[in-house]
């Protein structure tokens, strides 16, 4: 479970059932995963998937305010507005084992250290997103701030290391200044601007053939 606490800080847990009610949750057993201070009330991300390679994924905003006021999204030494893998089930007794193979791991990023569990930076606020069920892609919808709103698609299998630009773009654009240095940036797939509607939210991928 992600959750934001009384605080305003987000939670990440793990819960057990009730042992009467395979169908309840027991509030009691609550194991503290990955506590995370958040400095505001919104970009709070929230979602958790698990990937197709066992571990479990958790998108985090950048702390909230407005164009990054707390300046995480490029920051190394956070996990705010960061695509974080972690792995919570090979040894339940711990809060989670870091996977050998995270992008970080007896590595820096221009220099500086970067978290290890941390496997993508530059997010702004990463809601929703999911995992193609067909074919393992990761797809994520992540809130921009004014203009545009933008999805990011990373095929199964790349070893992680992204940057998905946030703060230095917001979809298509630089967000500060009409120039920026782009270099390395993973930018996104699609994009649309207010015009079109409000804040992005991440589905699933569809084969069908009804829509």
């Amino acid at each position: 479970v992600n959750y934001s606490d009384l605080n305003g800080n987000t939670a990440i847990s793990r819960f057990q059932v009730d042992p009467a009610d395979g169908d309840v949750a027991d509030p009691a057993s609550e194991f503290s995963v990955l506590p995370l201070e958040d400095p505001a009330g919104n970009h709070n991300g929230g979602m958790l998937a698990f990937g197709p390679d066992g571990y479990l994924w958790i998108g985090t905003g950048d702390g909230g305010g407005a164009g990054d006021t707390y300046g995480n999204g490029q920051n190394p030494a956070t996990l705010l507005g960061k695509m974080i893998r972690i792995d919570v089930t090979s040894d339940p007794s711990v809060p989670y084992v870091i996977p050998a193979d995270n992008p970080w791991v007896n590595a820096d990023w221009n220099g500086a250290d970067v978290r290890d569990e941390v496997w993508a930076v530059g997010l702004r606020n990463p809601w929703r997103y999911s995992f193609d069920r067909h074919a393992g892609d990761l797809w994520i919808a992540d809130v921009g701030q004014n203009v545009w709103e933008e999805v990011h698609y990373t095929v199964m299998g790349t070893q992680g290391g992204l940057n998905y630009g946030w703060p230095i773009m917001e979809g298509p654009d630089c967000y500060n200044g009409d120039t920026c240095d782009q270099t390395g940036l993973e930018l996104p797939v699609f994009e649309y601007g207010r015009s079109k509607g409000c804040s992005v939210t991440g589905g699933y991928v569809y084969r069908g053939s009804q829509y």
